[in-house]
């Protein structure tokens, strides 16, 4: 285990400062004043930026990424295939069964006079806010990214634009912060367990540099 993290120092390492920065702020302010300061930096820009950038995390993203695996590699294929069956059973049973009622912001402030930013004509769902699920998802596929990369640098690449996709989840107002910071570590550890998994009982193979 402390090899394969060696090895992908650039990702692990980038990761652990993001999330202590992302800890520690949720330490120092509530989860109002956070949705509170990312919602009210807005731009039209970031709009659209964000609006596409989330479909990153999305499942059908995901599927799509097993199925060009498997072309490449049966292994490779099935690899990531446990990776979203693990990663998707473990935002279903956190959101159905153990945080069954978590408002989304939508549904948190909607009794409050705050006037919140929100992208016209885009769906915003009211419950199962805990933990997100998209953020759950592009973290298992960019960690595993990473993981079967042969270039270790573009891990530090990754791990941002897993952290982009966790961001558009609390800039279009589907999440709070604790819930895309959730979904992050369970996407880490999903990758991370179902990679090392395989690499014992089925030969590792990596993408070409």
């Amino acid at each position: 285990m402390i090899d394969l993290l060696q090895k992908n120092r650039f990702f692990y390492l980038t990761y652990l400062v993001l999330w202590l920065a992302t800890g520690g702020l949720m330490l120092g302010y509530t989860k109002e004043q956070l949705i509170r300061w990312v919602n009210f930096h807005n731009a039209t820009w970031a709009d659209y930026l964000f609006e596409y950038a989330t479909n990153l995390g999305d499942g059908a993203f995901f599927v799509g990424m097993v199925v060009v695996l498997f072309f490449i590699s049966r292994r490779l294929g099935f690899l990531a295939l446990a990776g979203f069956l693990l990663s998707s059973g473990l935002s279903i049973f956190f959101k159905r069964v153990v945080f069954p009622n978590n408002f989304r912001p939508i549904k948190y402030f909607e009794h409050t006079d705050w006037d919140y930013h929100i992208i016209k004509g885009l769906k915003i769902y009211e419950y199962n806010s805990f933990p997100s699920g998209h953020t759950i998802s592009a973290f298992t596929v960019f960690c595993l990214i990473v993981l079967l990369d042969t270039n270790k640098i573009r891990g530090l690449l990754w791990v941002l634009v897993a952290t982009l996709v966790g961001y558009s989840r609390v800039y279009l107002f589907e999440h709070f912060v604790e819930d895309a910071f959730a979904g992050s570590i369970i996407g880490v550890l999903s990758a991370t367990a179902v990679f090392r998994a395989f690499d014992r009982w089925w030969p590792t193979e990596t993408v070409s540099a």
